[in-house]
């Protein structure tokens, strides 16, 4: 089931667009219902009923909805808009565009760049939606929109489907949970809904990536292809929300991605031709270094932000000056991320990805997936054990990015280990959080101290002390959990993988 609810959600601009583009968090509970679900009585005020007229646009092959993207020109009373739709984890981020005009407007193309390069977008499907519903309301004040929606999906000027939705969407940022209103709704009649838009159900497409990987007994070959499939899906699905710049979530998810791949190359080195692979993992290498700044800056501007909210009124100054100083950095490298991710390298590594993805240049061998995972985990140990008892920052680094490969080696490998490989994973993401805190610290230090290099007030002094001891009590912090961590690692990866 998909959770959401259209979380409005004002974020800096990355960079000045050529048009005003509006851009949201949409967080929903959908729920499936039949013809004779009606709404309960709920706590609140009847929302207006809305006559709403969309037709979605993709290219003939369904190419943005086959990477979980939606394109809509919506007409409502007159009034007209674009709106895309990303993916963004679990939730969506909507774009909109108030233009008239019944063409998809450039900067969406451009957005775009990578799912449809000259491909012509056409009308896919015109849905007709009438909605009526609840603003819930608790305590007095307004929490969530509970929408019943009637759709009918017209071609040619005739109804060919008819269904009805039920949504649950969050309307401000209180902490109030949704699970209450779902289950009133649920034992009304509404039912478990399978998580596609409105449009995946129009045209009764899958959702993309729903399909599981290969079963334990199957080909290497087969794991690894799957693997890469689904990692170069995800790389792909939030390049749009990385160019624009909007969403640190967008541009999080297509480095994992990148860093994924890298990893399941490495792993299955005994596996690929060594210049195919070494070309590509080259390539890879150098992406993760284009998106790495803007990433570690989204990284420290939403811890500092949070430290902000801590201090008193007088001390809070200077640090929403440094915030606003790193945010003109990031603003600065976001502008060198989006022409990278326009400049012909970036494109061919694209286009070699999707190959790879498709028919990956093998050898053969009888390594088993097992034995690539051992084999990360080995590494790991000797890692671990060789420290000393005081590792240099580096070495934990060293240790988290070795902590990193013998996990996604293992998800590779999950499907064919089964339980003890699910709880190595699950400790080897504990390990990775601790560690990744540790080089945080790290880097947020670095910046306290670039950024008072520059002050010369006192107070602005003081403030960077305090955040600097912070930072020292965040890395001890880390190191403290360490080891217990990673000896609980090590007796996990040994029953693993022996």
């Amino acid at each position: 089931m998909a959770h959401s609810a259209n979380l409005a959600v004002t974020q800096p601009q990355a960079a000045p667009l050529t048009v005003a583009v509006q851009s949201t968090v949409e967080r929903e509970i959908k729920l499936a219902v039949d013809d004779q679900f009606r709404l309960p009585d709920l706590p609140g005020t009847p929302l207006p009923r809305r006559l709403l007229t969309s037709t979605y646009y993709d290219t003939s092959s369904h190419r943005l909805a086959h990477a979980g993207i939606t394109l809509r020109y919506r007409d409502e009373r007159g009034t007209q808009a674009w709106q895309l739709k990303l993916p963004l984890m679990n939730d969506r981020q909507e774009l909109e565009i108030v233009d008239h005009h019944p063409v998809p407007p450039a900067t969406f193309r451009d957005l775009l760049l990578l799912h449809i390069g000259q491909r012509r977008l056409i009308p896919v499907a015109t849905l007709r939606t009438w909605r009526t519903g609840v603003r819930v309301h608790r305590d007095n004040v307004p929490f969530a929109d509970v929408t019943l929606d009637r759709v009918a999906v017209v071609k040619h000027g005739a109804v060919i489907q008819r269904f009805r939705e039920l949504e649950i969407e969050q309307v401000n940022g209180e902490n109030f949970t949704l699970r209450d209103i779902e289950r009133e709704l649920r034992r009304a009649g509404a039912k478990e809904h399978d998580g596609r838009p409105k449009l995946f159900r129009a045209l009764a497409l899958p959702v993309p990536g729903a399909d599981g990987p290969p079963g334990p007994d199957a080909p290497v070959v087969e794991h690894l292809t799957w693997a890469l499939t689904r990692h170069v899906r995800w790389l792909l699905a939030h390049d749009p929300g990385t160019r624009l710049g909007r969403e640190p979530e967008s541009l999080h998810q297509m480095r994992v991605a990148t860093r994924q791949l890298r990893a399941v190359l490495h792993a299955t080195k005994p596996l690929l031709v060594p210049e195919w692979v070494d070309s590509l993992q080259e390539e890879l290498t150098w992406l993760s270094r284009v998106l790495g700044p803007t990433r570690d800056l989204d990284v420290q501007l939403a811890y500092f932000r949070n430290e902000a909210t801590k201090l008193d009124v007088r001390d809070r100054q200077p640090l929403v000056r440094f915030v606003a100083q790193l945010q003109s950095q990031r603003e600065h490298v976001q502008e060198r991320l989006r022409s990278e991710l326009k400049h012909p390298r970036y494109l061919a590594l694209i286009r070699r990805l999707r190959a790879a993805a498709q028919e990956p240049a093998v050898v053969e061998s009888t390594v088993t997936l097992r034995d690539l995972a051992t084999r990360e985990f080995k590494k790991l140990c000797k890692a671990i054990r060789r420290m000393g008892a005081s590792p240099s920052n580096a070495t934990v680094h060293e240790i988290r990015i070795k902590t990193k490969q013998a996990r996604y080696t293992a998800e590779l490998a999950e499907p064919t280990v089964g339980k003890p490989a699910t709880r190595f994973i699950k400790q080897a993401r504990v390990v990775q959080d601790v560690l990744g805190m540790h080089q945080d610290a790290i880097q947020a230090e670095a910046h306290v101290r670039a950024f008072l290099s520059h002050s010369t007030s006192v107070r602005a002094g003081f403030v960077a002390g305090r955040m600097v001891e912070r930072q020292r009590e965040r890395r001890a912090q880390a190191r403290k959990k360490m080891r217990k961590l990673w000896k609980r690692l090590l007796k996990r990866g040994t029953q693993a993988w022996g």
